[in-house]
């Protein structure tokens, strides 16, 4: 068996690069940037006022108190954002501005309203002023030419507004992934299906839809696949015809009815590996047919869902070329002691508790592969080390959370 790491490592440098696509910038958020934003202008555009207050010359303010302040005339006109062009200050005057307007001629500092007495036309200054206070100088956030964003980046809210802020209308970014889902097995039904003995409802494709939708894919649920190799393979078929990712729940065991492993060879996907060192999971797969990418993961809805977040996510953003394709591990320290047995990394459900410092986990009741309740109430994921047994309460432990998948 790999080791996580390795199978994570092999996901991830295998995986298929999709194309890219112009897209309007406030439908932006959370697609990966294909191409490296450099600023057209200045950044700002002019040195503009960070306050309301009066534009002024520093040096007119010198020796200025509460108990003798220095009297300055306020100018006819103001400046404010986007108006007319302000008069220009000159000595010992100054002229009313407001937050976002152009600096006038002549001034090189802004004193805030809060610190001026006016009276009629007079504005009185009760404190020396410095010379560049309260004013936000052109190319201060950026220069002209400079690198504004970098390619492989998650686009954010707030990043959306820098590009628009450029006068970006459009963005490079990559195509979002077409991941098609298809649940094998006998016993499986739908929610609306009337119950029949043994039978159980397929409930893991949703959730699994929900994070390719969380990592920036396309899911398309096919129909549920009976233990029959001729209806895999022809599901494998239509599936890798129109997707760049097939994933397949279930039948990736070795007993005699999982078929998927014979009709993954009848549709012509060569496995890259089978089996990995966690717990749960170890059954989940990874192959390929050109390029485009199978996972095979296992039935219990536990083992499925988890082991989607460990290698189906981190594969679907490597194949958006995203820079951080892989959650990244945190620290925490646990809440009662927990146990396990060696030999395989366990990845355990548990609810993490960020508002004490350092963090807190616990895990959770119900630890088994079937067990989606756990699944449902976990935030993060504990990882016990393969080698070590026991683990005492108050132990920092490595984990990751769920929000960063």
């Amino acid at each position: 068996m790999l080791t996580f790491d390795e199978a994570r490592r092999r996901v991830i440098e295998s995986a298929p690069i999709v194309a890219t696509e112009r897209v309007l910038v406030y439908e932006a958020a959370g697609r990966i940037l294909r191409e490296d934003v450099l600023a057209p202008s200045d950044l700002p555009a002019f040195d503009y006022s960070a306050m309301d207050g009066y534009a002024l010359r520093a040096q007119d303010t010198l020796g200025a108190s509460e108990a003798s302040p220095c009297s300055l005339s306020v100018r006819d006109g103001e400046s404010r954002a986007g108006g007319e062009d302000p008069p220009e200050v000159l000595a010992n005057t100054s002229v009313r501005i407001f937050t976002g307007a152009r600096i006038p001629g002549g001034a090189d500092a802004v004193e805030m309203q809060e610190n001026v007495r006016r009276d009629g036309s007079i504005a009185q200054m009760i404190r020396s002023v410095t010379a560049g206070q309260n004013i936000r100088r052109r190319g201060e956030d950026l220069r002209a030419g400079a690198r504004a964003l970098d390619e492989g980046i998650r686009l954010t809210p707030s990043q959306l507004s820098l590009l628009t802020s450029l006068g970006r209308v459009r963005v490079v970014v990559s195509r979002k992934p077409i991941v098609t889902i298809i649940a094998t097995g006998d016993e499986l039904r739908s929610p609306e299906d009337p119950e029949r003995p043994g039978s159980v409802i397929e409930s893991i494709s949703p959730g699994v839809a929900a994070f390719v939708a969380q990592c920036g894919g396309v899911a398309r649920l096919a129909p549920v696949a009976r233990d029959r190799e001729d209806e895999v393979v022809a599901a494998l078929v239509a599936a890798l015809a129109g997707s760049d990712l097939v994933v397949t729940v279930g039948g990736v065991s070795v007993g005699e009815h999982d078929v998927v492993r014979r009709a993954l060879e009848r549709a012509g996907v060569t496995l890259d590996f089978w089996k990995v060192a966690i717990k749960p999971g170890k059954p989940v797969a990874l192959g390929h047919a050109g390029d485009k990418r199978w996972l095979g993961l296992p039935g219990n809805p536990a083992s499925a869902l988890l082991t989607f977040t460990l290698f189906g996510a981190p594969l679907l953003r490597a194949m958006q070329r995203d820079a951080r394709p892989s959650a990244p591990l945190t620290s925490a320290t646990l809440a009662r002691a927990a146990q396990h047995g060696t030999g395989r990394l366990e990845f355990v459900r548990a609810a993490l508790d960020e508002r004490e410092t350092p963090s807190r986990v616990s895990p959770l009741k119900g630890q088994a592969s079937g067990s989606v309740v756990s699944m449902a109430h976990a935030d993060a994921y504990v990882l016990l080390d393969a080698d070590r047994a026991t683990f005492d309460e108050g132990t920092s432990v490595p984990v990751m959370r769920l929000r960063d998948v």
